[in-house]
């Protein structure tokens, strides 16, 4: 699809009329529509909507005040984001920091064009930037309407364009249903895998497995010598994410690794947070590294485990070890790291013990990288689907300007 022949081909020489989005749409903060009850089970029938990322936050029985988008499709959003969505569907809101946009009497646009138009709009926030949205930034952006002196030729046009990219929010939607059937069956068999039977492990703990405990450090901020040109990758708990690590954001000086806490980690380590918010998040770093003061890594003795398997059994554990943190931050140490219980299958025959290891780290191990893997299986899949839509959407709604059509 060549843009500019295929723009030129949907216009044949029509110009372009641009119109401050306020004058063609409704603008509504939806107060009657908003669910009293905190009890959202999946059980119930009604979605329950926010304008942040979780978007459904769960489900209702309430029965009163349902906006009825399947018969009046809206755009919702909040006032310090730009995460527009499309509804379609019969909701009730869960605050009236939700704001939703409707069709207005006028007749010149489609609403789902409008949609597909506003999620173009660069995100002008910063962050703690409270600027309210509609009344001082997307009321007074400029929508064009292609063919303003023929509506019919506009509104065909406008169609011809929602269906192109409904097509590929359609196939992204149905990867995602994908994905999400995937990992309820990785966790449905992660659960099976490693849920044992007393008698049929023997349990030790982790520190019966670890050959040595690693930890970190800061070198000193604010000194270039110590981070400028730095070729020594150096980890942070946010990059910890149950997932193998093959490079840092940052990297640091030999200089640094001499003047602070630092030390070099061997790869295939199972790296633990151990502060904060990401506590208790596990990875593998397939490279030696170095790392903050905030993770712990277990070098794990190969004659005992596989690195693989306790990984898998730590990310397994998640929300058990985190629940060990303690004070205010909910930090671990490597005490309660290591005193972890931990399962060796077969452990009075070392051999077959690793082969059992292998085999449930195989299994894991592929759907783990079709749920996760950003380089291979549906989330890479996922997001090359996803950057396609956006460069055709862009494309397609990139109209001509003069200069006096400026966005505002």
């Amino acid at each position: 699809m060549s843009g500019l022949s295929y723009m030129e081909k949907l216009l044949d020489g029509a110009e372009v009329e641009w119109i401050q989005l306020g004058e063609v749409t409704q603008y509504e903060q939806p107060t009657k529509y908003l669910v009293k009850t905190k009890n959202y089970e999946d059980a119930f029938e009604t979605p329950v909507l926010t304008a942040g990322k979780t978007f459904i936050l769960g489900y209702t029985d309430e029965t009163n005040g349902i906006n009825k988008a399947s018969v009046n499709p809206i755009i919702i959003f909040d006032d310090f984001t730009t995460a527009n969505k499309w509804v379609d569907f019969d909701f009730k809101a869960k605050s009236s920091a939700m704001k939703m946009i409707t069709s207005s009497d006028d007749t010149r646009f489609i609403l789902k064009y409008v949609y597909y138009w506003m999620n173009t709009l660069p995100n002008d926030l910063i962050d703690g930037d409270h600027k309210r949205q509609w009344i001082s930034n997307f009321s007074n952006k400029k929508i064009p309407i292609p063919c303003p002196e023929n509506p019919k030729k506009s509104l065909e046009i406008q169609a011809e364009i929602v269906l192109i990219l409904d097509a590929f929010t359609e196939l992204t939607a149905e990867l995602t249903a994908e994905l999400t059937a995937r990992k309820k069956q990785y966790n449905y068999y992660r659960d099976q895998l490693l849920s044992f039977e007393e008698g049929d492990v023997e349990w030790k703990t982790l520190g019966d497995v670890t050959k040595k405990w690693y930890s970190g450090g800061t070198p000193t901020a604010g000194k270039p010598e110590y981070y400028n040109d730095g070729k020594i990758p150096w980890l942070r708990t946010q990059e910890v994410k149950f997932s193998d690590i093959e490079n840092t954001k940052i990297k640091i000086t030999e200089a640094a690794l001499k003047n602070s806490s630092a030390k070099w980690i061997p790869e295939n380590c199972v790296i633990i947070a151990i502060s904060g918010a990401t506590a208790g998040r596990s990875a593998i770093n397939k490279i030696p590294l170095t790392t903050n003061q905030h993770c712990g890594c277990l070098e794990i003795d190969s004659t005992k485990a596989l690195y693989r398997y306790v990984f898998h059994w730590v990310s397994f554990n998640y929300e058990n070890i985190k629940s060990l943190g303690q004070g205010a931050r909910g930090d671990l140490n490597s005490s309660i790291i290591k005193n972890f219980k931990f399962p060796i299958p077969y452990a009075d025959d070392p051999e077959k013990s690793l082969a059992e290891q292998a085999r449930i780290v195989a299994i894991l191990d592929k759907f783990d990288a079709l749920t996760n893997s950003i380089t291979e299986g549906l989330p890479r899949e996922i997001a090359l689907r996803q950057q396609q839509y956006e460069y055709y959407r862009d494309l397609l709604l990139s109209f001509p300007k003069t200069d006096a059509e400026v966005v505002a």
